[in-house]
């Protein structure tokens, strides 16, 4: 691990060639989160969680023929946040951007929700308004970006506290750079109960989420089960992530680096991957590989991504800010 070091952004737009954008209604309580590049880029999914939704994720699948994405989206808005995956295509084919089929460019934008549609926000609206927030995101996508109550995460909540939007950086001895970003809205908890001590404190750098360390005594068994509802309900939850690389893999490297990323979630929040929560995990990087990934380095990239994304859920807690009616409080006003 000390031969990691976190980029100079500790973001995942550390990762050359890729881009992040956020959109948000916080009278809603809701958001959107894109992940994109200036061109497509190989793409591999890992679904955990008992009640995911999704669009287009079957395409990533290795022995599937489209060989690259142009864009990832994360929505709040359980299944009506699957259209601001309109947005983004729209979005894209008016820049010139698709897969070509039939004479003309289909944009391919594979997205992942989670449900914030219970937080005290208002949606009664009468046009869905995720279509607009998927442009919107897309439109802002840069390398820097908000993490806390921002896009895809602007109206998550875990476990008694406030979710929220993090990521998080590294530089492996090779060279290569991975990064994450994750819209935390997990129905367990990212600290330990009873205290401040964030489950991920072992793998923090440089204070990113406070410096408070692990909780100075073990909670036992008992003590690692918080959830955010008395009577947990299926689709109520959900944690959804991006890990990215500029490390060369095919689809099939990309779809093991999510799998060996979801260590990161059961590292960061407990209960993890439970029935009512849909986690997935997109993999994604900006160098297509007609040739499997070296099996050492696949290695170092899983368990590189795992430890970003574990440090990337807690700095969405950390970062939270506190809106108007929510129905926790943040980290920073405990």
């Amino acid at each position: 691990m000390s031969a990691f070091s976190p980029g100079p952004r500790n973001l995942l737009t550390d990762v050359p060639g890729f881009l992040v954008g956020n959109a948000e209604d916080l009278a809603v309580k809701t958001g959107v989160t894109v992940v994109t590049g200036s061109r497509p880029f190989v793409a591999g999914v890992a679904v955990m969680g008992g009640a995911p939704g999704t669009r287009e994720t079957d395409l990533l699948a290795p022995d599937k023929l489209v060989p690259a994405v142009d864009a990832l989206v994360l929505s709040g808005g359980s299944a009506f946040g699957l259209a601001a995956a309109d947005g983004v295509m729209d979005a894209l084919r008016a820049a010139g951007r698709g897969h070509p089929a039939g004479g003309t460019l289909v944009p391919i934008a594979p997205a992942a929700i989670l449900f914030d549609l219970a937080n005290g926000g208002a949606k009664d609206w009468a046009a869905n308004p995720y279509p607009a927030l998927g442009r919107a995101a897309f439109g802002a996508a840069s390398e820097a970006f908000a993490l806390g109550t921002a896009g895809a995460g602007a109206g998550a909540t875990t476990a008694r506290l406030r979710g929220g939007l993090g990521s998080a950086s590294f530089i492996l001895p090779s060279g290569a750079t991975v990064g994450a970003l994750v819209a935390v809205n997990a129905l367990g908890s990212a600290v330990v109960p009873g205290t401040r001590h964030f489950w991920a404190a072992p793998w923090e750098m440089d204070a990113e989420f406070g410096g408070l360390g692990p909780a100075p005594a073990a909670p036992g068994p008992a003590g690692t089960f918080r959830v955010k509802l008395e009577i947990p309900r299926a689709g109520e939850a959900t944690t959804i992530a991006v890990v990215a690389t500029d490390a060369a893999l095919d689809k099939a490297g990309a779809t093991r680096m999510a799998w060996a990323a979801h260590d990161g979630i059961a590292r960061a929040l407990s209960p993890a991957h439970t029935p009512f929560d849909g986690d997935l995990i997109f993999a994604a990087s900006t160098r297509l590989s007609a040739a499997p990934a070296d099996p050492a380095e696949m290695l170092a990239l899983g368990h590189a991504a795992a430890l970003c994304l574990a440090r990337a859920v807690a700095r969405a807690v950390y970062e939270a800010t506190p809106l108007l009616g929510d129905p926790f409080p943040c980290w920073a006003s405990l």
